[in-house]
């Protein structure tokens, strides 16, 4: 242990799913085909919305944000989980630890704001169609994603700061495949009040407060699409925000269903199997939610699959 480090250990142990060797190859392979898959979803996404003019509109813009913030929200983990199963091997750095803690929540946060900025945008969308363009315009998108980022920034930071404060003594197993930031504190042997208190406190505030606002956003949406006319026009209306409340329901319902495993079983194997769906399945399903229900980003995708064909026919040529 290098001099001056105060927290009594130098590692810690990730113990994953299994302890079983049999079943190592079988969730390498699954975890590396999903994560390869989240990864060329979002980033098609993230390509097709900036090669086409055609969605160059402030949805298709948080869009694109969303979709890189998934990449990353990925990368913070499962990389790290299919190295130590491919090496048999368990350890991660008290460095390294601390890194993965700031930015799951850096970009948690993140998605959870970005979830909450594109309700507000088709809110404006659906209820205020005239003033659309003039409310959401670039100037405004720009500092809501700005405003996003250092939000989730200062956040990770104060929860990363504060865990740098803890000590450990001999228990040094995390009973996850990543470092989550509660099993972390519940492994220290020093005072843990201000931590909890901390950790807890920012969840209702910035889960809470952002869920709150995307209620009171499809609220007004809703009351709008009921005081539309025809049949064919709340269905217009509602497509525009289908895709939305789709990523939206599936984001808070994998968390709520962590939160009440883990509540109910007390079982830290069972809440790591459980955070699965919104560290891994949730970003993965995005780019699929958006591109099967929407139109504008199948028509792109496809554009770009055209375009990248011809240039490489260009080059071999």
């Amino acid at each position: 242990m290098e001099p001056g480090n105060l927290t009594g250990v130098s590692e810690f142990l990730l113990l994953g799913f299994s302890e079983g060797p049999e079943l190592q190859p079988l969730i390498l392979g699954l975890f590396l085909s999903m994560y390869l898959i989240t990864v060329f979803g979002n980033l098609l996404i993230v390509l097709a919305v900036s090669s086409d003019s055609h969605l160059h509109t402030p949805m298709y813009f948080f869009l694109a944000n969303l979709s890189f913030v998934d990449i990353c929200f990925t990368s913070t983990t499962v990389p790290k989980m299919l190295l130590n199963i491919q090496t048999q091997s368990k350890q991660i750095t008290y460095e390294g630890c601390l890194c993965q803690i700031y930015f799951f929540i850096l970009f948690a946060g993140l998605d959870v704001l970005l979830l909450t900025v594109m309700a507000f945008d088709r809110f404006v969308a659906i209820c205020h169609p005239l003033h659309y363009m003039v409310i959401m315009n670039p100037w405004l998108c720009g500092l809501l994603v700005l405003v996003s980022w250092i939000i989730s920034i200062l956040h990770s930071l104060l929860e990363s700061l504060m865990a740098l404060q803890l000590s450990f003594c001999t228990e040094v197993e995390i009973p996850h495949f990543f470092c989550e930031l509660n099993q972390m504190i519940q492994l220290a042997c020093s005072d843990t009040f201000l931590n909890n208190m901390v950790m807890y406190f920012a969840a209702v505030l910035l889960a809470g407060g952002p869920f709150t606002g995307i209620l009171y956003s499809y609220s007004k949406i809703a009351s709008s699409i009921l005081g539309i006319s025809t049949a064919q026009g709340k269905y217009k209306a509602f497509s525009t925000c289908a895709s939305h409340l789709s990523v939206v329901s599936l984001f808070y319902c994998t968390s709520l269903g962590v939160y009440l495993s883990s509540a109910a079983t007390q079982s830290s194997h069972a809440s790591a199997v459980a955070s699965v769906m919104y560290t891994v399945v949730t970003p993965m399903l995005n780019p699929f939610i958006y591109s099967l229900r929407n139109k504008d980003i199948k028509e792109a995708l496809m554009r770009f699959s055209g375009m990248a064909a011809l240039k490489g026919s260009i080059v071999q040529g």
